[in-house]
């Protein structure tokens, strides 16, 4: 299950770091300082439980807790010992993503922290970008797409969706307006522009945000 879920949440855009055992999560929960924390209460050793506390008491990372039954006693000690939510096992791989997105959203991580991608900087609530410490002029539609695609670095987005979300087209549009500023988004934050580390093309399907 758990390399089932680390594949399935890898292919929507997520860096997925799985251990096995409650402590080799603390242990790298402070050395990765991850954005969310999917925790399974059935753990070898230190129970899932213990492993939550531990996490909150440290800080407020948030905890998505994987319970193998709609228990209520389950549900109430894991959310009493510090988790923000809970799914039910067997866990489908689109119901955590789409809690994960949920949880983010909640609390505002994914508007209020500085996002950094190799030399580039975004700063999603000052809707400020800045390349190697100097900020980068974009115009507005630039912004968005640029907004858009490093929200899920990896994750490859159809010229049709980009029009819906950036241009909010919803309809079959020109992509040409995509490829367009595509091409202007490169020349400002690409080193070389005709081999794009940030914005980078995927032939027959779109486009996509690093990984850098």
């Amino acid at each position: 299950m758990r390399e089932g879920l680390e594949l399935a949440l890898t292919r929507h855009g997520h860096r997925v770091r799985a251990v096995e055992s409650g402590e080799q999560g603390l242990d790298r929960l402070r050395a990765d300082l991850p954005d969310v924390v999917v925790l399974d209460l059935m753990l070898p050793g230190m129970d899932g439980f213990e492993v939550c506390r531990c996490i909150r008491a440290a800080g407020d990372v948030p905890i998505i807790m994987l319970t193998a039954r709609g228990d209520d006693m389950d549900v109430v000690a894991g959310l009493e010992a510090g988790a923000d939510d809970y799914v039910v096992k067997p866990v489908q791989p689109r119901v955590l993503e789409a809690r994960i997105r949920a949880v983010l959203r909640r609390i505002g991580r994914d508007q209020a922290e500085l996002e950094r991608h190799g030399d580039l900087t975004i700063d999603r609530a000052g809707l400020v970008v800045a390349k190697r410490g100097v900020p980068v002029s974009l115009a507005p539609t630039e912004l968005r797409l640029l907004l858009e695609l490093s929200g899920t670095p990896g994750r490859v987005h159809s010229r049709q969706h980009l029009l819906e979300s950036v241009w909010e087209h919803g309809y079959f549009g020109d992509s040409r307006l995509v490829d367009a500023c595509v091409q202007r988004l490169r020349a400002k934050i690409e080193d070389d522009s005709a081999a794009p580390v940030y914005v980078q093309t995927v032939r027959g399907f779109g486009y996509r945000f690093g990984p850098v």
